[in-house]
């Protein structure tokens, strides 16, 4: 099937920036697009942003436009989610998933464990 892994999560202040990268792995990983969304305590999973392993930008969250990139390294299996002028408020467990590239948790069949970024103020 499909497996993902998170790295690259971590503590960074305010108006800093990191880089997430999901490595995808099974033998039907490439049938699907890779979508990043996020958790925070007490909410809801949202949506962040998706592409296609063809490069098809399937879009962002109005929340993280201008500030966030998705990419892919289709040689290394990977995609990335650069983050740029963080704010306390992207404060979450972000995961990566494999699936349909819609912008609803229920479309993505496969997930990461997620790896967990904090915002500090």
């Amino acid at each position: 099937q499909v497996q993902l892994v998170e790295s690259g999560g971590g503590l960074v202040q305010a108006g800093g920036s990191l880089t997430l990268s999901c490595a995808a792995s099974g033998r039907t990983f490439s049938n699907y697009a890779i979508g990043w969304f996020r958790q925070a305590p007490g909410k809801e999973r949202e949506f962040v942003a998706a592409t296609t392993w063809s490069g098809g930008n399937l879009g962002y969250a109005d929340s993280v436009k201008g500030r966030f990139t998705i990419s892919r390294n289709n040689a290394k299996n990977t995609v990335y989610l650069q983050m740029n002028s963080l704010k306390a408020e992207d404060t979450a467990v972000y995961y990566c998933a494999a699936g349909a590239g819609s912008t609803f948790v229920r479309g993505y069949p496969y997930w990461g464990q997620g790896t967990q970024v904090t915002v500090s103020s």
